[in-house]
């Protein structure tokens, strides 16, 4: 069985997709900070292309779900939202902006 490590946990983040632009949230800069913790609880500090975005719960539900996937149990898993600092597209990966036409 894989090690599940914090460069895992991010790379199966790349999975989740934001539902309106269809690309990767680690590729928008969503995702700020993932810390494994010695309790076994994943830590996510990620922010939101806008405040109050209705999507937040799909996105949150997208992400426990790909991580179950590596054995990280939903009740592990902890998502801190923040706006500090703000999102801004120059967060966004190169591969994200030439997927937009950027």
């Amino acid at each position: 069985m894989q090690k599940i490590t914090e460069k895992l946990i991010k790379s199966k983040l790349t999975e989740v997709l934001d539902p309106e632009l269809n690309i990767s949230i680690v590729d928008l800069g969503l995702v700020y900070k993932v810390e494994q913790q010695k309790s076994g609880n994943v830590v996510i500090t990620m922010t939101l292309t806008t405040i109050g975005c209705p999507l937040f719960s799909t996105i949150e539900q997208e992400i426990k779900s790909k991580l179950k996937e590596l054995g990280i149990v939903e009740k592990k898993v902890k998502l801190n939202l923040t706006f500090d600092p703000p999102w801004s597209m120059e967060k966004m990966s190169e591969r994200a902006k030439a997927l937009l036409g950027i």
